[in-house]
């Protein structure tokens, strides 16, 4: 054992933490131990944890070192929750101050990342109740990015991207209700997949945001995400939705060669009135360059987009009231968040599951495009990171109309389930980081993470720092 982790391996992501602990270069606690003293050096700058468990965590690393027998692919590897995940302990605060009883018990999602190894040493902030595609609350303020500590991370998983983009840890745990793991992904220069909706469980909820919201991991490289997610993937009876199986393991398809396919391309965005920033109409068109020079058969097309907003609102707000339900002190949420709540009392149970149907009848008119290809790429947020404070002082229907152009290439995948990834493809001219979206077919992660992985090898990306 060296002692101390030299800072490379802080960049390392998934898999370098857990080689180096399997092969002896650091012990798991003296790994967390490195980590916690990352977070305490640079956080103070970033905000991206709302609590650091310090004590437990290493705990929990000496007992993975102490363990004998077969140890899992996680073994030993720090990570990090998103503050609307229970962890045992702590209270799951939504990204507000409505709750300060202690979660009773781990989400499974958790759990299961513990099963495979995993040390949990904090929690990460997000914009109260997942709300804004923007990491800033009254509760525990303004998480920024770690590319320029001046621009949103994105949101609403914004603390988890800003924690794995700075090194903090390799892999955070995020969720996509419209956006929230590809926007932060695409703001931070991660790779980011929104999985196939039933995909990973909810528990000990039937569902998250109804129709709408997925959970994942936020990482440096594409097998990272592959590894953490056959981990995690998996419903139970609780689960009101589940995806079909995949052909093959998350990880065999992200080291997969894979094969050549259609790849149709749009920088067309969903939301009317929205206009693509130059810079990410260049990265969309220059990587179906490199996707051609693959040898995939590449072309434009008309995407055909339907409108998500009925199927996509309903739910918007029936989540949102849904997870104000779930806090203990309603009155101590963000004046913000009960306005949301207030204008959102329309939704009645009956309007919500109208809602559902008419995302499943909307899923059949936008994966018609499927029919042109095998994945469609896009950009993967139609503006560059804005600068913090953007929801200081506004109301739900500002915040609505700001969150736009973030959204406007991510919402429609999520009202109709499919997977779709944020993946880097370099740094724009202001310095920060640009992305594209890929969207496959229902339940075909498989092909996305190939493709995704495809795309690293050829343009490296997980070197890139802040």
């Amino acid at each position: 054992m060296s002692g101390s982790p030299d800072d490379d391996l802080f960049f390392a992501g998934v898999a370098g933490h857990a080689a180096a602990v399997a092969d002896g270069t650091v012990s798991s606690r003296e790994l967390v131990s490195g980590v916690l003293d990352r977070i305490q050096r640079y956080d103070g700058k970033l905000n991206a944890f709302t609590v650091v468990l310090a004590d437990q965590a290493l705990a929990e690393a000496a007992a993975r070192d102490a363990a004998r027998g077969k140890r899992g692919p996680l073994h030993g590897v720090p990570v990090a929750i998103k503050e609307e995940l229970d962890v045992a302990g702590q209270p799951t605060t939504f990204g507000g101050r409505g709750n300060a009883r202690p979660a009773a018990r781990d989400a499974e999602v958790v759990r299961r990342l513990r099963a495979a190894g995993a040390v949990v040493v904090g929690k990460t902030n997000m914009p109260e109740l997942g709300q804004w595609p923007f990491t800033e609350s009254v509760a525990h303020g303004i998480t920024r990015n770690p590319w320029d500590p001046r621009r949103s991370p994105g949101g609403s998983s914004g603390g988890s991207a800003a924690a794995v983009a700075a090194g903090l840890v390799p892999v955070a745990l995020g969720g996509d209700g419209g956006g929230s793991i590809r926007i932060p992904a695409a703001c931070c220069g991660l790779f980011g997949l929104k999985p196939q909706r039933g995909r990973v469980t909810m528990s000990p909820h039937a569902h998250g945001w109804w129709a709408l919201s997925t959970t994942g991991p936020l990482t440096r490289s594409v097998r990272d995400s592959a590894v953490v997610y056959d981990a995690i993937r998996g419903t139970l009876p609780v689960d009101r939705w589940s995806a079909q199986a995949p052909p093959t393991s998350f990880t065999a398809a992200a080291e997969a060669p894979g094969r050549p396919l259609r790849v149709g391309w749009s920088t067309k965005p969903v939301t009317l009135g929205v206009r693509p920033d130059p810079a990410h109409v260049r990265a969309v068109r220059e990587t179906a360059g490199l996707l051609e020079s693959l040898g995939h058969r590449v072309e434009e097309i008309d995407p055909g987009y339907p409108d998500p907003a009925a199927a996509f609102v309903p739910q918007f707000f029936a989540g949102v009231r849904s997870g104000a339900d779930l806090v203990d002190h309603r009155d101590r949420l963000e004046r913000r968040t009960r306005e949301t709540v207030r204008l959102g009392s329309w939704v009645t149970p009956a309007v919500r599951e109208w809602a559902i149907r008419q995302g499943e009848r909307l899923a059949g008119r936008a994966n018609q495009v499927f029919e042109q290809c095998d994945v469609l790429l896009t950009p993967a947020i139609a503006h560059r990171p804005p600068e913090v404070g953007v929801l200081d002082s506004v109301g739900t229907v500002r915040a609505s109309l700001l969150a736009m152009p973030m959204i406007a290439y991510t919402a429609l995948w999520i009202v109709t389930g499919n997977p779709a990834a944020s993946v880097p493809a370099g740094l724009a001219d202001d310095g920060l980081p640009l992305a594209v979206q890929l969207v496959g077919r229902p339940h075909d992660e498989t092909t996305l993470l190939s493709l995704s992985a495809q795309l690293e090898q050829a343009q490296p990306w997980a070197h890139l720092r802040p």
